[in-house]
């Protein structure tokens, strides 16, 4: 198979983190729990650097990538100077008056002017297109032929190469495939590392201890959704001394966030992830973590919107 210009660049993308993530593995000389992870991955920049260096953006393949596309697109440059010196020499002179506009454009990849429809027989050549009006044709005259159908065909040769240089680069990742997808996932590993880190920076978490008791206590718990600055931190415990909680207030009052913040917290931390809690805090394994959703308020039953869930 042939990776197009876009697939290639994501590839060269994924090479070029993984050189950049490798050697920010190297501040500083004190080893960390995850300083495996980075010495496992597998910098490439030799690969890196050979797409990088021949495809310019997903729709432009650079003349270094190859000699012989360089020889082909300086041969098309050529070829089409010709033609539109052909072209100019006929908008300069008397037959000018035979144009719609003095201007050189192209119709299905060849030069052509456009022509007067009264005036069509005074130019002699190939008619390629017709105007939506019918006043304009656009004629291919007889003097640009042969550098058109050369340009053609530099054109069709620039092609092939093309496509002979995107499966050769393939070939190459297709080579080192195994690498670039452990390189891949090792990458993801770091940023969800880097990312639980950044989230405890900001709700200002801690490590909870780990208990195996069945029970948890927090302390100074606050919701996570919240505004750190402004929730209200609430203790709450339960398995100890008594494993049934009931919590009562008024509406509004902090009963639901309470009870959202404790399954949150608690499936948080069952996640790897640091929580928003004070010094003491400790949570245990839980198999599951229950959530009512939705408005099951019944008429016919009696049931209020509250009744219903506690139904549930």
């Amino acid at each position: 198979g042939v990776l197009n210009t876009r697939e290639l660049l994501q590839i060269a993308s994924v090479l070029r983190t993984t050189r950049n993530v490798a050697s920010y593995s190297g501040v500083g000389e004190e080893k960390t729990c995850i300083h495996s992870i980075f010495k496992s991955l597998t910098p490439n920049k030799y690969l890196e650097e050979k797409i990088s260096g021949a495809i310019l953006s997903e729709d432009e393949i650079s003349d270094n990538a190859s000699a012989e596309l360089a020889d082909l697109r300086r041969k098309i440059r050529v070829t089409s100077g010709k033609a539109r010196e052909v072209l100019q020499r006929i908008i300069s002179s008397s037959q000018a008056k035979y144009l719609q506009e003095s201007i050189i454009t192209q119709r299905s990849g060849r030069y052509v002017v456009p022509v007067k429809s009264e005036f069509k027989n005074e130019i002699p050549g190939l008619v390629h297109d017709l105007s939506g009006s019918g006043s304009t044709f656009f004629i291919e005259p007889m003097g640009v032929v042969k550098a058109n159908n050369e340009l053609r065909e530099l054109l069709a040769q620039e092609e092939k190469e093309i496509e002979r240089i995107l499966r050769a680069l393939s070939a190459e990742c297709a080579a080192v495939r195994e690498t670039i997808l452990q390189n891949y996932d090792y990458l993801v590993a770091l940023d969800e590392i880097f990312a639980r880190g950044k989230l405890s920076y900001r709700l200002n978490c801690m490590p909870p201890r780990l208990e195996r008791n069945g029970a948890f206590r927090f302390r100074r718990a606050r919701h996570p959704l919240l505004d750190q600055k402004k929730a209200v931190p609430i203790d709450i415990r339960l398995g100890e001394e008594f494993d049934t909680l009931m919590i009562t207030g008024p509406n509004t009052g902090g009963k639901t966030v309470a009870l959202k913040t404790a399954g949150l917290l608690i499936t948080m931390a069952q996640c790897g992830l640091h929580i928003p809690v004070g010094d003491d805090s400790y949570f245990s394994v839980f198999s599951q973590v229950l959530a009512d959703i939705g408005d099951e308020q019944s008429i016919e039953q009696s049931l209020s919107t509250f009744s219903a869930h506690m139904t549930n």
